[in-house]
């Protein structure tokens, strides 16, 4: 989730953001994620996907406040090394794993939860991936991006002292949505 795919325009002093092999990585705050997560009403019984899944937070929260099992996927193969060394360490490998694949060719058919924060022309693409591919009521919860033309169930808005990694007044707004069943 905290890796963003395609091009985003941040502020200048975010050009200090470290560029691993998939590009510019931008974590999830942490209070985000617990957002996220809560607003998906996670629970043990749920498999939580995250799409552009960076440092493995969101996933790795979700099995241990959760007791949720995941699996994040990320273009950039030293995040995923580092998420899965981090699952390793912290004992929850039979929980959660990370793959290095691109969010479009992700595997979703374990998910009863998505999470991702990835720019509009991705969440588009995705839409209708979505729709025709998840199971209904898999709950996706998103950072700060909307679908076109899908009004969400529900959003919060929070305001953050930190988003990517520098400090000031922020907001970010997290957006769930349910798929529904086919008609």
């Amino acid at each position: 989730m905290a890796s963003l795919l395609g091009m985003v325009v941040l502020p200048a002093t975010a050009l200090d953001l470290p560029h691993l092999s998939g590009g510019p990585y931008v974590p999830t705050p942490q209070r985000v994620v617990d957002e996220m997560l809560s607003l998906a009403r996670l629970s043990h019984r749920d498999f939580v996907i995250d799409l552009g899944s960076g440092d493995s937070r969101i996933v790795i929260t979700a099995a241990q406040k959760f007791g949720a099992r995941g699996k994040g996927y990320d273009i950039d193969s030293e995040l995923v090394e580092r998420s899965n060394h981090s699952a390793r360490r912290l004992r929850l490998e039979s929980r959660v794993h990370f793959e290095q694949r691109d969010v479009l060719q992700a595997d979703l058919r374990e998910a009863t939860v998505i999470t991702l924060c990835l720019l509009p022309e991705l969440m588009r693409t995705l839409q209708a991936r979505f729709l025709r591919e998840l199971k209904p009521v898999t709950r996706i919860v998103s950072h700060d991006f909307e679908f076109e033309g899908w009004k969400p169930e529900r959003s919060v808005n929070l305001k953050l002292d930190e988003k990517y990694d520098l400090s000031g007044s922020w907001s970010s707004t997290i957006y769930l949505w349910t798929v529904p069943a086919p008609r």
